[in-house]
């Protein structure tokens, strides 16, 4: 069986799904082989997805951005987000953080955001309408700011030039950055999240320091082709839900910065719902688009 990740190796969706993999693995006797395809925003593993043999034999892991915000933003897309591929399961919830170069001027949310207003900022994230990016738009329409956006085909990447000073900053998974931030060679400023994150209890959130209510969390969703039988989806649903509950399996996602959820398909369509309200609003209003 093949788990089709929509973002590339090394971020939150690669760490759930070989954990979430191997547990399935054992349960269901059946070899899973995980298969990073990222890009456009996860839209090219999706199409793979979209367009295979709904058997249960290929499933996919994403974001919830998929089905939330690219619809919305792609003028084009080889699939239909509502119509040729169906959510299975929630598996997990997931913030971003906030981290700057060391030489930025700027130890918190208000420094950066008077900085911002004083000078020319850039800022990387994992794509267009990722996550990260998405924590930014929204952090910039609070505060009034601008910032350049500078989109990578993943959150390594865009970590990498971050190191290097080629941007200044960005929102970015916690497992990614963290580790810098520990060595000294990255500065975290906040969490995207409403609470803090338990990998960063030091790092306060953007509700925190200084814009209200400020919540940009995320979650990785298990999607299958449409018309896989009912039967079957409802049984990876049920093996998914259990992964994830599993206390070695909830404390190693905790570990990596993600809180599991373990929710079925019509929970998770709920959700989206939800969250297709919360957001367009924003994507509107910053007039957000992709190619």
């Amino acid at each position: 069986m093949r788990i089709v990740l929509t973002f590339p190796p090394a971020g939150v969706t690669d760490v759930a799904a070989r954990l979430i993999a191997e547990r399935m693995n054992t349960s269901l006797k059946q070899p899973f082989v995980v298969d990073p395809r990222g890009g456009s925003g996860g839209n090219i593993g999706a199409e793979i997805v979209a367009k295979a043999r709904p058997d249960g034999y290929t499933v996919g892991i994403t974001t919830d951005t998929l089905f939330t915000i690219n619809p919305q933003i792609y003028a084009k897309m080889s699939f239909d987000a509502a119509k040729d591929i169906v959510p299975v399961a929630t598996l997990a919830s997931f913030a971003q953080v906030l981290v700057c170069h060391p030489s930025v001027p700027a130890k918190n949310v208000q420094e950066l955001v008077a900085l911002g207003k004083q000078r020319p900022l850039s800022y990387a994230s994992g794509g267009v309408g990722v996550p990260g990016h998405l924590a930014m738009e929204l952090l910039l329409f609070r505060s009034g700011t601008a910032m350049t956006h500078v989109p990578y085909r993943g959150a390594v990447p865009a970590t990498t030039d971050i190191l290097g000073h080629q941007v200044d900053c960005g929102f970015l998974p916690g497992p990614t950055v963290l580790p810098h931030v520990a060595s000294g060679k990255l500065v975290a400023l906040a969490v995207s999240s409403a609470k803090r994150s338990p990998m960063a209890p030091q790092v306060p959130t953007v509700s925190e320091s200084g814009l209200a209510g400020f919540d940009a969390s995320f979650k990785l969703v298990l999607f299958a082709p449409a018309n896989t039988p009912p039967a079957i989806l409802d049984a990876l649903a049920k093996e998914a839900m259990a992964a994830v509950t599993q206390p070695d399996v909830a404390a190693k996602l905790r570990s990596n910065d993600l809180l599991p959820i373990g929710i079925g398909a019509e929970a998770t369509r709920k959700l989206l719902a939800e969250d297709i309200q919360i957001w367009t609003p924003v994507v509107r209003k910053i007039e957000l688009k992709a190619e």
